[in-house]
């Protein structure tokens, strides 16, 4: 989900501690009320879909079929509003904003798709500009790296979720499209924040979008869904629906906010994660897995070799053991990109760094942003032929920076350097399990063998500001 830039796709985001540069100034936030709730993420998108219940919402719609929350609360319209106006945009190109990187005007003139972008730095005057000259369409990327409150929604959705949650803001003028019909592979949320603006939903959608080509609406069929939102509406399509905007006549523009999340979150992208190894595992194990294929095999010269029979009788055999629980699935890559991609905690900042009590073994004690936070089982080295340790890893994302959120810049250094953690020998699992489980623990009481490794276990969590000292 991190977005394309001009040139390649985004690669991830750094956690290195530098500072911001004068372009991740935030913009000051409205004291509107908030009609969403922030006690805990379950809380949050309950308030953002209410009055729909979350499982009616997951069982009737999500990955099925659009959804519209029709709102006619002037307050909920009023925040709505405040979470980001176009005087926000002007304001933010004066604290220096780029073309491709952070805006993208576009237009549709005759069903395609034109970029208008200019190079350099943004000017607030160009962008009025397109606006009522040439109808173009603005599109801001990421705007959560300059609005807390959106920075607050977004983190707490990610919690929910457990994937990462980008969003776009897009303001487009009256009577006018920004993009043609297309189709996205993320599950997509519509905010309308100001003015109107006109969907039109397509049937048959892509199924969980798979590759297709949207090359006309002559191609995509009729429309099964048109849908006027207003500011305060909310708007759910699953990912692969078909669709485009636009702003009707007599509206000045429309502002919108889409927050996107699911992508590669499949079970076939899971596959992708667990089997190199899972076959790495099993072929330490089974001998067939490491028998030869016949001479002359990658040359067609091996006649009268069933390969599929040979190839389902090894992976009904690895199936075997899963289900049999010989063989543990893990999924290592996946958890450690969302860790390193996601937001950090809402201004927490007073709890980003230890606690002042130092945990000793008559403490009682307990973790601290659970949310931010995975543990992993994975090899303690580069898997070789020599034999490889488990070890376990915690990986959390405080220490990711907000104003990269979404947008790469990091180089395979700092990425390896970021996600790896805190490190424990394996018999520390369910000590840290235990930690995962409770609401509060007695230091004494965590299952590991000697005093030493419960205060060593404890000191290092401290130490990351992961845990708190009651």
């Amino acid at each position: 989900m991190p977005k394309k830039s001009k040139t390649k796709s985004v690669k991830r985001q750094r956690s290195d501690g530098e500072q911001p540069t004068p372009k991740q100034s935030r913009v000051e936030q409205s004291n509107t009320p908030a009609p969403l709730c922030f006690h805990s993420p379950v809380s949050l998108f309950e308030s953002l879909i209410h009055p729909m219940g979350t499982e009616q919402f997951f069982m009737e719609y999500w990955e099925k079929k659009p959804l519209h929350l029709k709102r006619s609360d002037s307050n909920i319209a009023s925040y709505y509003q405040s979470l980001f106006q176009l005087s926000d945009l002007q304001s933010l190109c004066s604290q220096g904003l780029d073309y491709y990187k952070d805006i993208n005007v576009v237009r549709c003139i005759n069903g395609k798709k034109k970029v208008l972008n200019k190079d350099g730095r943004v000017k607030s005057s160009v962008l009025n500009k397109y606006l009522v000259q040439n109808k173009a369409t603005i599109q801001f990327h990421q705007p959560q790296r300059f609005k807390d409150e959106l920075w607050r929604i977004l983190e707490k959705l990610e919690c929910f979720f457990g994937a990462l949650v980008g969003s776009n803001i897009y303001i487009t003028p009256q009577d006018s499209q920004g993009l043609p019909a297309h189709y996205d592979d993320v599950e997509v949320f519509i905010l309308q924040l100001e003015g109107q603006k006109h969907w039109r939903l397509y049937s048959p959608t892509v199924p969980l979008a798979a590759e297709y080509s949207v090359e006309s609406e002559e191609r995509i069929g009729s429309p099964t869904h048109d849908i006027i939102l207003e500011a305060g509406d909310v708007l759910y399509f699953p990912r692969g629906t078909i669709h485009h905007a636009r702003t009707p006549a007599g509206v000045d523009h429309s502002t919108h906010l889409t927050l996107s999340t699911y992508q590669r979150m499949s079970w076939g992208d899971m596959l992708l994660d667990i089997f190199p190894g899972l076959l790495f595992d099993r072929s330490r194990t089974e001998v067939s897995l490491r028998e030869g294929m016949p001479r002359g095999h990658l040359l067609g010269n091996s006649e009268g070799l069933d390969t599929s029979r040979r190839l389902v009788t090894g992976l009904r055999s690895l199936a075997n053991e899963i289900e049999t629980g010989l063989l543990e699935v893990r999924s290592t890559h996946m958890k450690r990109d969302f860790i390193m991609n996601r937001l950090p905690p809402y201004s927490q900042q007073h709890l980003l760094t230890p606690c002042e009590r130092i945990p000793s073994l008559e403490d009682m004690v307990c973790l601290r942003f659970k949310d931010h936070m995975v543990i992993t089982m994975e090899a303690s080295q580069q898997r070789t032929d020599e034999v490889t340790e488990l070890a376990v890893f915690v990986l959390h994302s405080l220490k990711n920076q907000r104003e990269h959120h979404m947008m790469g810049g990091s180089d395979e250094k700092d990425e390896h350097d970021i996600s790896r953690g805190l490190k424990f020998p394996l018999s520390h699992l369910q000590a840290l399990r235990q930690l995962q489980k409770a609401e509060q623990l007695a230091v004494a009481q965590l299952q590991l063998p000697t005093q030493e490794a419960k205060l060593s276990l404890v000191l290092a969590l401290w130490s990351e500001s992961l845990l708190d000292v009651l």
